[in-house]
């Protein structure tokens, strides 16, 4: 099984400048490590047969006949192979001299496209001696003794996917062909080129790569030439780069004295879900509904099931470079902040209320309210911290809440809840000491209660402070947390929750609260609801109960943002996780995740606002429209098949 991936290649052969000869032969044995490797489909670099710099010599008669031999001897000795190879070299067609990519497999030309865009400035003068695609007629030419389709309107189907082919400087005009050939379907792009190193030049060519294979959600295969091509003035460092929708997945390591083989796998069931859900792309196609394109079919490719190179992050919503962390933290407290400001603006709030617990999300929510108010330039005594007392509550976490909340100057109030749950379980018939739902619950609403009358009694707001995991998990009591005037941390992931309060920790507060906010980070999550153990720690850990967060914020990224199915979630988190949980262990929180998912829905239906952070978000306003009866039958069995 192939879960939608496609296994490419860019394919950086060392070549010696003119020797057709050499350079055939350094690119059949990539052909062959890379069949070898199960890649699908490699491309090369531009004019790799000849060389890129020939110069002049591309006009005379025995280079171009010795790359024609060249590439028969390549199609000879490759014609027991599967793979899709995307090879450059000069062709002579229509009276001119083109550039050209020829797309080969199992000893088939398939089709040859020529270049469009020559650049003719500076070090390039490519106009010297070719002629652009546009210039010739769309048609077929002999190659090899075999008839074939030549032009830029060709694209390749294959049984995994549909890709189109660019060569070099197309990449850098205005309006690319690979913008025109993914409106027309292609999925992947290969790109042959031959482009010379100069400083910063390498950092603009990522930035262009990641701009066009995002705009086109497409993935993005670049290939260019290295240490054999330079010569004279320019030096070539070989870069080859994969993309996917924005998203660099693979790179060669420049200025290499060997050949080089950059592999990994485009997904492309992400690209076509990313393409169905983006209208822009969707209303786009119709520009150019009356672009005739060629459709040239490939042949089957057989492959063994699909063992993945290319590896995934167990946390998806948290950057791991330290500095884009750092980065993301601040613009998400911005956003949250920003946010509250314009409602408390447009109700004209001048105090707001919330429930502190001794918890990462109660702490957050609290941060952002103390920012709110120092962009307001307005004393933090207008924020009512709340400190409930419950059955569950444990010393570390109401000392933790009490430091914090002095600390930052708001103004405290401290009511337990204790006689209050015990006169309404009374008044309902419940027994104290059994501890279900009914005994958790009731705790949860009666904190509810005591916010919303504090909020009217002083005129203030009620923040809530749910997190976008506890939603997904529907981890959070109806009408009882889950219920607010506005919830702050709506869009924030557990696991990114953590991160932004360490942030906070570093980069906003005095020593005190630094230290407060780390030892909080450093506590386990629990909703205290149940009675602490004989030696005051927290008995009731969340993880416990419903997994760890990690994998259920790894769950939901890949549910919600690509929409991928149970089977290829447990592949990702395999990757992922691989050190760290069992098969089982995945297999058992991923039922989970669909379980609850399916069954909580009636609460996300009905959320209070809040402001959007991320890419994955649950408002039933904007991103997620779910019924809240929808059967969760297809995916349960499939997580239980895994």
């Amino acid at each position: 099984m192939k879960y939608g991936f496609v296994r490419v290649a860019a394919a950086i052969p060392m070549v010696k400048v003119a020797d057709c000869k050499y350079n055939a032969h350094q690119i059949e044995n990539l052909i062959a490590i890379a069949d070898g490797k199960g890649v699908e489909i490699t491309v090369f670099p531009e004019l790799c047969i000849t060389s890129y710099t020939c110069a002049d010599l591309f006009q005379q008669t025995l280079l171009l006949e010795e790359a024609e031999i060249a590439l028969m001897k390549i199609l000879n000795d490759t014609r027991q192979l599967n793979i899709i190879s995307i090879i450059g070299m000069p062709l002579s067609y229509a009276g001119v001299l083109l550039n050209c990519a020829v797309v080969i497999q199992k000893g088939k030309v398939l089709g040859i496209i020529p270049k469009t865009y020559l650049p003719n400035y500076k070090e390039f003068y490519e106009q010297r001696w070719f002629a652009s695609a546009d210039s010739v007629p769309k048609g077929e030419t002999r190659l090899c003794g075999q008839i074939v389709p030549i032009g830029s309107h060709l694209l390749f189907d294959s049984p995994e996917t549909t890709f189109g082919i660019e060569i070099c400087e197309d990449l850098w005009a205005p309006i690319p062909p690979s913008s025109v050939l993914t409106l027309k379907g292609a999925e992947i792009i290969f790109n042959l080129s031959a482009s010379n190193e100069c400083i910063g030049k390498h950092e603009y060519l990522s930035s262009l790569l990641a701009q066009q294979s995002a705009r086109c959600l497409s993935g993005y295969v670049y290939c260019s030439c290295g240490y054999g091509e330079s010569t004279t003035d320019m030096v070539f460092a070989g870069n080859g780069l994969i993309y996917e929708c924005g998203n660099e997945i693979a790179t060669a390591k420049r200025f290499q004295y060997k050949e080089q083989l950059i592999i990994s796998e485009i997904d492309v069931e992400r690209i076509r879900n990313e393409r169905r859900a983006n209208t822009s792309f969707t209303k786009s196609i119709g520009a150019y509904q009356n672009t005739d394109m060629l459709h040239v079919n490939t042949e089957f490719l057989s492959r063994p099931d699909l063992i993945l190179t290319r590896t995934y992050k167990p946390h998806p919503f948290v950057p791991e470079d330290q500095d884009r962390l750092d980065e993301r933290c601040e613009e998400i407290f911005a956003i949250q902040v920003a946010g509250l400001i314009k409602r408390m603006d447009h109700i004209r709030a001048e105090k707001l209320v919330l429930g502190i617990s001794g918890g990462l999300d109660s702490t957050l929510a609290l941060l952002v309210c103390i920012r709110a108010f120092d962009q307001l330039k307005m004393g933090h005594e207008g924020i009512i911290a709340v400190t409930m007392p419950g059955f569950g509550t444990t010393d570390r976490t109401y000392y933790n809440a009490m430091k914090l909340m002095k600390s930052l100057g708001v103004t405290i109030r401290e009511i337990s809840i204790k006689n209050a749950v015990i006169q309404h379980f009374n008044d309902i018939g419940h027994d104290i000491n059994i501890h279900d739902i009914t005994y958790e619950n009731s705790q949860a609403r009666e904190r509810t209660q005591i916010l919303m009358d504090i909020a009217n009694q002083m005129g203030a707001l009620v923040i809530g402070t749910g997190d976008l995991s506890e939603l997904a998990l529907g981890w959070a009591t109806y009408n009882g947390d889950h219920m607010s005037m506005y919830g702050v941390n709506a869009s924030i992931p557990k696991t990114l929750v953590q991160y932004l309060v360490k942030w906070i920790a570093n980069n906003e507060v005095d020593e005190e609260t630094k230290n407060t906010l780390l030892d909080i980070v450093d506590t386990p999550i629990s909703p205290e609801l149940i009675p602490a153990d004989e030696n005051g720690n927290i008995k009731q850990k969340t993880e416990d109960l419903v997994g760890p967060y990690e994998l259920h914020d790894f769950f939901l990224y890949y549910f919600f943002r690509f929409g991928y199915r149970p089977n290829k979630i447990f592949l990702l988190a395999k990757n992922a996780f691989k050190n760290q949980y069992t098969d089982e262990v995945i297999k058992k929180w991923l039922y989970t995740f669909f379980r609850r998912f399916f069954q909580q829905q009636f609460k996300r239906s009905c959320l209070p606002d809040g402001p959007k952070v991320g890419s994955v978000t649950l408002s039933p306003r904007g991103d997620w429209r779910m019924p809240s009866d929808a059967n969760a039958g297809l995916w349960l069995k499939e997580c239980q098949e895994l």
